[in-house]
């Protein structure tokens, strides 16, 4: 086997929540690309129908499901249902998210009152937590549940590098429950390892996506996060391909348990 070879995925069967947008449809699409067999997963049937129509006219195999991923009855169906259809399951991304709202700064740097401590709801802590943390919990249960009897899967956790560092410019539920999400990760990985399988992150700094009703999709905004990236830009989703399929591949069969930061050097906390 030559070794690009080991950055294969022909044939894999590979599911990615939130896939029907942003970070998600990336993933769907270089898995695509790369001759998976995709399903997407998202609670917008709409934009979901779409993208597999696109796909699918493409000529790829990719199928798509309308999933709520806090609701846990629906996402154990649905995981049983891909598995069925493939007879088993390779790849997980587990990328469904949500913004956290504004920051208690907003993008000129002045205090916010709407993102203040004392004026955030418990029902917006709890959706928060409930679709970026909770709901990786049941991803990864429901993918385990198919892959340990196989002994081997690869499941990638779309954390952020919000997991490391604070922004105080965005949602104060956004960061904890991030972080949970890369400690999950961690602990999955080290669980699941003698199984043959491996659990990783990728976090990703400011890409351009529609979350936060695609808040870097303005002027202001984008030029807020950028002027604190070293490469003094807001990455495309284009640019976390390559290391979705790394990840998914063989290529990565020694990694586990890893966060891999793409976010431009934004965390070295240079900037010139």
């Amino acid at each position: 086997m030559k070794f690009w070879q080991r950055f294969s995925v022909e044939g894999l069967s590979c599911v990615v929540t939130g896939g029907a947008s942003g970070i998600g449809l990336a993933y769907a699409e270089v898995m695509c690309d790369a001759g998976a067999r995709v399903t997407l997963l998202d609670i917008d049937a709409t934009s979901l129908q779409e993208q597999v129509q696109r796909l699918t006219k493409a000529g790829y195999s990719v199928e798509g499901e309308v999933v709520d991923v806090t609701d846990r009855a629906a996402m154990y169906a649905s995981f049983a249902r891909i598995g069925e259809r493939y007879g088993g399951l390779d790849v997980v991304f587990a990328n469904a998210g949500i913004d956290a709202g504004p920051g208690f700064l907003d993008s000129e740097g002045q205090r916010s009152t709407d993102g203040a401590l004392e004026n955030l709801t418990e029902e917006h802590w709890d959706k928060v937590l409930a679709i970026n943390l909770t709901a990786v919990f049941i991803t990864l249960r429901a993918a385990t549940r198919l892959m340990k009897p196989q002994g081997h899967g690869r499941i990638i956790v779309t954390t952020s590098n919000a997991a490391i560092i604070n922004e105080a410019i965005v949602g104060t539920p956004y960061m904890p429950a991030k972080a949970g999400a890369a400690s999950l990760v961690r602990q999955a990985a080290m669980e699941l390892a003698r199984y043959g399988i491996n659990v990783n992150a990728i976090a990703p700094g400011p890409f351009v996506t529609n979350i936060a009703g695609g808040r870097l999709h303005n002027e202001a905004d984008r030029s807020a996060f950028a002027k604190r990236v070293p490469q003094h830009r807001i990455a495309s989703t284009e640019e976390i391909k390559g290391l979705a399929l790394f990840l998914a591949s063989p290529a990565s069969s020694y990694v586990t348990g890893a966060q891999i930061v793409i976010d431009g050097g934004q965390m070295l906390g240079l900037v010139d």
